[in-house]
Protein backbone atom coordinates (compact mmCIF):
# COMPACT_ATOMS: atom_id res chain seq x y z
CA UNK A 1 0.00 0.00 0.00
CA UNK A 2 1.11 3.55 -0.60
CA UNK A 3 2.14 5.90 2.12
CA UNK A 4 -0.70 7.96 3.59
CA UNK A 5 -0.57 11.75 3.68
CA UNK A 6 -0.42 11.67 7.47
CA UNK A 7 2.52 9.24 7.40
CA UNK A 8 4.36 11.38 4.86
CA UNK A 9 3.74 14.51 6.93
CA UNK A 10 5.04 12.76 10.04
CA UNK A 11 8.23 11.66 8.26
CA UNK A 12 8.89 15.23 7.11
CA UNK A 13 8.02 16.90 10.41
CA UNK A 14 10.66 19.32 11.78
CA UNK A 15 10.63 17.60 15.18
CA UNK A 16 11.35 14.22 13.62
CA UNK A 17 14.26 15.65 11.62
CA UNK A 18 15.58 17.33 14.78
CA UNK A 19 15.58 13.97 16.52
CA UNK A 20 17.33 12.19 13.65
CA UNK A 21 20.01 14.89 13.44
CA UNK A 22 20.61 14.88 17.20
CA UNK A 23 20.67 11.09 17.45
CA UNK A 24 23.11 10.72 14.57
CA UNK A 25 25.52 13.22 16.12
CA UNK A 26 25.33 11.47 19.49
CA UNK A 27 25.81 7.98 18.03
CA UNK A 28 28.81 9.11 15.99
CA UNK A 29 30.34 10.89 18.97
CA UNK A 30 29.71 8.34 21.74
CA UNK A 31 28.69 5.04 20.13
CA UNK A 32 25.40 3.20 20.46
CA UNK A 33 25.49 1.80 23.97
CA UNK A 34 26.44 5.07 25.67
CA UNK A 35 23.56 7.03 24.17
CA UNK A 36 20.17 6.96 25.89
CA UNK A 37 16.81 8.03 24.56
CA UNK A 38 16.79 10.67 27.31
CA UNK A 39 20.03 12.08 25.92
CA UNK A 40 18.58 12.15 22.41
CA UNK A 41 15.50 14.02 23.62
CA UNK A 42 17.63 16.59 25.46
CA UNK A 43 19.98 17.09 22.52
CA UNK A 44 17.09 17.43 20.07
CA UNK A 45 15.25 19.84 22.34
CA UNK A 46 12.07 17.76 22.40
CA UNK A 47 10.08 16.08 25.13
CA UNK A 48 10.31 12.34 25.72
CA UNK A 49 6.67 12.09 24.66
CA UNK A 50 7.50 13.70 21.33
CA UNK A 51 10.54 11.46 20.88
CA UNK A 52 8.58 8.27 21.53
CA UNK A 53 5.75 9.45 19.30
CA UNK A 54 8.18 9.25 16.39
CA UNK A 55 10.51 6.42 17.48
CA UNK A 56 9.48 3.65 19.86
CA UNK A 57 13.02 2.46 20.67
CA UNK A 58 16.68 3.30 20.27
CA UNK A 59 17.27 0.53 17.72
CA UNK A 60 14.36 1.80 15.61
CA UNK A 61 15.89 5.28 15.73
CA UNK A 62 19.27 3.91 14.64
CA UNK A 63 17.58 1.93 11.87
CA UNK A 64 15.88 5.06 10.53
CA UNK A 65 19.21 6.86 10.38
CA UNK A 66 20.70 3.98 8.40
CA UNK A 67 17.63 3.61 6.18
CA UNK A 68 16.66 7.18 5.36
CA UNK A 69 20.21 8.44 5.01
CA UNK A 70 21.60 5.19 3.65
CA UNK A 71 22.81 3.68 0.43
CA UNK A 72 19.41 2.98 -1.16
CA UNK A 73 18.51 6.65 -0.96
CA UNK A 74 21.73 7.42 -2.86
CA UNK A 75 20.94 5.18 -5.84
CA UNK A 76 17.18 5.48 -6.37
CA UNK A 77 17.68 7.74 -9.40
CA UNK A 78 19.97 5.11 -10.94
CA UNK A 79 17.34 2.33 -10.81
CA UNK A 80 14.87 3.06 -13.63
CA UNK A 81 11.73 0.88 -13.64
CA UNK A 82 12.38 -0.68 -17.05
CA UNK A 83 15.25 -2.47 -18.79
CA UNK A 84 18.45 -0.50 -19.40
CA UNK A 85 20.20 -0.23 -22.75
CA UNK A 86 23.68 -0.76 -21.30
CA UNK A 87 23.85 -3.04 -18.26
CA UNK A 88 27.57 -2.54 -17.74
CA UNK A 89 27.24 1.23 -17.68
CA UNK A 90 24.28 1.00 -15.31
CA UNK A 91 26.14 -1.30 -12.92
CA UNK A 92 29.20 0.93 -12.99
CA UNK A 93 27.09 3.99 -12.16
CA UNK A 94 25.45 2.14 -9.27
CA UNK A 95 28.78 0.79 -8.08
CA UNK A 96 30.44 4.21 -8.16
CA UNK A 97 27.63 5.74 -6.11
CA UNK A 98 27.54 2.85 -3.66
CA UNK A 99 31.28 2.60 -3.05
CA UNK A 100 31.71 6.36 -2.78
CA UNK A 101 28.94 6.38 -0.17
CA UNK A 102 30.47 3.44 1.69
CA UNK A 103 33.86 5.18 1.78
CA UNK A 104 32.49 8.43 3.24
CA UNK A 105 33.62 9.23 6.81
CA UNK A 106 30.03 9.18 8.11
CA UNK A 107 29.25 5.76 6.65
CA UNK A 108 32.54 4.30 7.88
CA UNK A 109 31.83 5.63 11.36
CA UNK A 110 28.37 4.05 11.46
CA UNK A 111 29.80 0.77 10.18
CA UNK A 112 32.51 0.78 12.85
CA UNK A 113 29.98 1.47 15.60
CA UNK A 114 27.82 -1.41 14.40
CA UNK A 115 30.71 -3.87 14.24
CA UNK A 116 32.09 -2.79 17.62
CA UNK A 117 28.82 -2.90 19.56
CA UNK A 118 26.47 -5.36 17.86
CA UNK A 119 27.67 -8.32 19.94
CA UNK A 120 26.66 -6.53 23.16
CA UNK A 121 23.57 -5.05 21.54
CA UNK A 122 22.14 -7.60 19.08
CA UNK A 123 19.26 -5.27 18.24
CA UNK A 124 21.84 -2.84 16.80
CA UNK A 125 23.20 -5.42 14.36
CA UNK A 126 19.70 -6.49 13.38
CA UNK A 127 18.60 -2.90 12.82
CA UNK A 128 21.68 -2.09 10.72
CA UNK A 129 21.35 -5.22 8.60
CA UNK A 130 17.65 -4.76 7.91
CA UNK A 131 17.88 -1.04 7.14
CA UNK A 132 21.16 -1.18 5.22
CA UNK A 133 22.44 -4.34 3.46
CA UNK A 134 19.08 -6.14 3.35
CA UNK A 135 17.26 -3.08 2.05
CA UNK A 136 19.94 -2.69 -0.63
CA UNK A 137 19.60 -6.33 -1.68
CA UNK A 138 15.80 -6.10 -1.81
CA UNK A 139 15.81 -2.93 -3.92
CA UNK A 140 18.65 -3.81 -6.28
CA UNK A 141 17.45 -7.42 -6.52
CA UNK A 142 14.08 -6.18 -7.75
CA UNK A 143 15.80 -4.02 -10.35
CA UNK A 144 17.97 -6.93 -11.48
CA UNK A 145 14.83 -9.06 -11.90
CA UNK A 146 13.66 -6.60 -14.54
CA UNK A 147 17.01 -6.77 -16.32
CA UNK A 148 16.97 -10.56 -16.22
CA UNK A 149 13.47 -10.65 -17.71
CA UNK A 150 14.78 -8.47 -20.54
CA UNK A 151 17.51 -11.03 -21.29
CA UNK A 152 20.41 -8.95 -19.98
CA UNK A 153 21.23 -11.39 -17.17
CA UNK A 154 21.56 -15.13 -17.52
CA UNK A 155 19.78 -17.78 -15.46
CA UNK A 156 20.81 -17.16 -11.87
CA UNK A 157 19.60 -16.84 -8.32
CA UNK A 158 19.28 -13.08 -8.13
CA UNK A 159 19.47 -13.04 -4.34
CA UNK A 160 22.93 -14.55 -4.65
CA UNK A 161 23.80 -12.28 -7.58
CA UNK A 162 22.85 -9.17 -5.63
CA UNK A 163 24.84 -10.23 -2.58
CA UNK A 164 27.82 -11.01 -4.80
CA UNK A 165 27.69 -7.56 -6.36
CA UNK A 166 27.79 -5.92 -2.95
CA UNK A 167 30.56 -8.28 -1.81
CA UNK A 168 32.68 -7.40 -4.85
CA UNK A 169 32.33 -3.71 -4.06
CA UNK A 170 33.35 -4.35 -0.44
CA UNK A 171 36.88 -5.17 -1.50
CA UNK A 172 40.18 -4.59 0.28
CA UNK A 173 39.71 -0.88 -0.44
CA UNK A 174 36.71 -0.75 1.90
CA UNK A 175 38.40 -3.00 4.45
CA UNK A 176 41.47 -0.78 4.64
CA UNK A 177 39.31 2.33 4.95
CA UNK A 178 37.25 0.67 7.70
CA UNK A 179 40.46 -0.02 9.60
CA UNK A 180 41.72 3.52 9.04
CA UNK A 181 44.78 2.31 7.16
CA UNK A 182 46.61 4.73 4.83
CA UNK A 183 46.78 5.77 2.12
CA UNK A 184 43.41 7.47 1.74
CA UNK A 185 41.66 6.04 -1.34
CA UNK A 186 41.45 8.23 -4.41
CA UNK A 187 38.69 8.62 -6.96
CA UNK A 188 40.79 6.51 -9.30
CA UNK A 189 40.99 3.74 -6.69
CA UNK A 190 37.21 3.70 -6.38
CA UNK A 191 36.73 3.69 -10.15
CA UNK A 192 39.19 0.83 -10.58
CA UNK A 193 37.55 -1.23 -7.84
CA UNK A 194 34.10 -0.71 -9.35
CA UNK A 195 35.29 -1.58 -12.87
CA UNK A 196 36.87 -4.82 -11.63
CA UNK A 197 33.74 -5.67 -9.64
CA UNK A 198 31.46 -5.16 -12.65
CA UNK A 199 33.77 -7.18 -14.93
CA UNK A 200 33.74 -10.09 -12.48
CA UNK A 201 29.98 -9.86 -11.87
CA UNK A 202 29.11 -9.79 -15.57
CA UNK A 203 31.40 -12.74 -16.25
CA UNK A 204 29.45 -14.72 -13.67
CA UNK A 205 25.89 -13.46 -14.20
CA UNK A 206 25.69 -11.57 -17.48
CA UNK A 207 23.80 -13.04 -20.41
CA UNK A 208 26.09 -15.19 -22.49
CA UNK A 209 26.37 -14.23 -26.14
CA UNK A 210 26.23 -17.21 -28.49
Amino acid sequence: MGQSLSDAATECSPKRLQVLDAAEKLFLAYGYGAVSMDAVARSAGVSKATLYAHFTSKDQLFAMIVSERGVVAQIEDLLPPGPVTDLRAALEAIGQRVLSFMMSPRTLSIFRITIAESVRFPELGAAFHAAGPQRFCDRVGGWLTVQQAAGLIGPADLDVATQQFMALLRSSLFLRASLGLPPEPTTHDIQATVAAAVDTWLAAFGAKVA
